[in-house]
């Protein structure tokens, strides 16, 4: 396996560029591959002024087969050197989305959420001929559908959100202003640049401080950006040198921010799992200690093997619970008390004093 370069901008075609990467090398993907808007013609406003629109030469296919035959190869070469615990991100519009979609599933990846980008500021439909286009879907998914994990900072997206869980409809105006690159002429440097907030949420998603990101159409370098920002390594792929020369500049006046701010809250799935049987072994509970319900009602003894027993019943922590409270299901750990000089605690902070020494 070759080194892996990270923080760099590879300049070329995105197929010759990913066959030379090393397989299981990357964290995280994330697409933003053409269009393939198949236009046939110029777009004008009401006043007659031409739209803007993307007509580059990128974004041109002889035909849906040649489109579909190009996406499933860079899609085959992303799988292999994303890691085992990896995901990929694939964005597009209408025009696209559903191929990719196929594709994906067609090619062992495993789809985790479609999450839909609401533009608060689309552009209008000027002929009043089709709904106002007002969105752009991305596709979230695992490696494949063995996969036992992935990257989801959870815990922190709901912090982010105010304590709200995180919902797959997300809210970002289009890319203007300030944000938007422009050449010397005055005029759009790149036509489709995403907005950095956008990478930013997908980035605090799906990864951690540290990891790698591939993107392997890098236009003026929006994922290169927001990964530096936020402590990520970023691989970029892009063969239009104008992009590339624009990325490299933007990239280089970003400021990381400081490692301690970039640490992202933990979440209980992602912790170390501890048996209650450990508590036993280590001391921190002995065979005939009683633990009480959260009422103080009812109580059971501890057993040498790391079971419970009250009355004619027993059974693990969890077990136990549920029957003594007749409920289908029971979270011991936050069920169970011991008596302490303090007062009752939960068995939850015994737990807690293991893992501090793993």
């Amino acid at each position: 396996m070759t080194d892996l370069k990270t923080d760099i901008i590879h300049l070329g075609d995105c197929l010759e560029v990913l066959r030379g990467l090393p397989s299981k090398s990357v964290d995280m993907v994330f697409a933003d591959p053409p269009y393939n808007l198949q236009l046939g013609g110029d777009l004008l406003r009401p006043d007659n002024s031409k739209v803007d629109a993307v007509d580059d030469d990128w974004d041109k296919f002889d035909s849906f087969a040649t489109y579909d035959a190009f996406c499933r190869d860079w899609l085959k070469e992303c799988r292999r050197v994303l890691k085992d615990e990896g995901s990929i991100w694939v964005i597009g519009s209408y025009h696209n989305i559903f191929r990719l979609g196929v594709a994906i599933q067609d090619m062992g990846y495993w789809v985790l959420n479609d999450i839909i980008w609401r533009k608060s500021n689309p552009m209008p439909n000027f002929k009043g001929t089709r709904f106002t286009n007002a969105h752009e879907t991305l596709i979230w998914a695992a490696k494949s559908r063995d996969q036992k994990r992935y990257t989801f900072n959870y815990d922190a997206l709901k912090a982010f959100n105010e304590d709200t869980q995180m919902r797959s409809d997300w809210t970002f105006p289009l890319c203007t202003g300030e944000e938007r690159i422009k050449g010397e002429d005055g005029k759009k440097a790149h036509p489709t640049q995403k907005p950095e907030a956008l990478l930013h949420r997908v980035i605090l998603a799906a990864t951690r401080p540290g990891d790698v990101i591939l993107d392997p159409f890098f236009g003026t370098g929006t994922t290169g950006a927001a990964a530096k920002r936020l402590g990520r390594h970023f691989i970029g792929i892009e063969r239009d040198e104008t992009y590339a020369k624009v990325a490299e500049t933007r990239i280089a006046t970003v400021i990381p921010a400081a490692a301690e701010d970039l640490k992202v809250m933990g979440s209980k799935r992602a912790e170390v799992k501890v048996p209650f049987g450990a508590l036993v072994e280590a001391g921190l509970l002995a065979p005939g200690d009683r633990l009480y319900s959260p009422k103080g009602d009812r109580e059971a003894r501890v057993r040498a093997d790391g079971s419970l027993v009250s009355g004619e019943f027993t059974g693990s922590i969890h077990k136990l619970g549920a029957i003594l409270e007749n409920a289908p299901a029971c979270n011991g750990w936050t069920y169970w008390r011991f008596k302490t000089d303090q007062g009752f605690k939960s068995i939850d902070a015994l737990r807690s004093e293991i893992r501090a020494t793993l």
